[in-house]
């Protein structure tokens, strides 16, 4: 009596065996079939058609990339000029500052030097003035 209700393993086994073979024979079927072929072929398309446009993407992205770092560099390269010349102007002004209070110094010395050659000329002269009033008796 348990024998009708529930049938046997093998039976199970061999219906499970048929249920795969059956599904194996349809999907075999269907990609034999030129609409399977053809959908295959559409699938493929468009997975390619992604793949192009993801890899024109990443080299869009590369190459904006790689133009900004080209105009960081040129923008960092135009800077050290700058400063270069800034630098080198500095040094100029500096040079004739320094050349200024040079003449500046110079010509106050030369002053000073005539300054004191006149001085020197006024007190020669009041010397000799009182060596001649001490010869004539004065």
């Amino acid at each position: 009596m348990a024998r009708s209700i529930v049938p046997n393993l093998a039976d199970r086994l061999r219906t499970a065996q048929e249920a795969r073979q059956a599904q194996v024979q349809r999907a075999q079927a269907a990609a034999a079939s030129p609409e399977a072929a053809k959908r295959r072929e559409e699938r493929q398309a468009v997975g390619a058609a992604r793949n192009f446009r993801i890899a024109a993407r990443k080299a869009e992205e590369q190459a904006r990339r790689e133009q900004q770092a080209a105009a960081e560099a040129e923008a960092l390269r135009i800077e050290q000029e700058v400063l270069a010349a800034k630098e080198l102007e500095r040094a100029r002004w500096e040079a004739a500052e320094r050349e200024t209070q040079a003449a500046k110094e110079l010509e106050r010395t030369r002053r000073e030097a005539t300054e004191e050659a006149r001085r020197e000329a006024i007190l020669a002269a009041r010397r000799a003035g009182r060596k001649a009033k001490k010869r004539r008796g004065g």
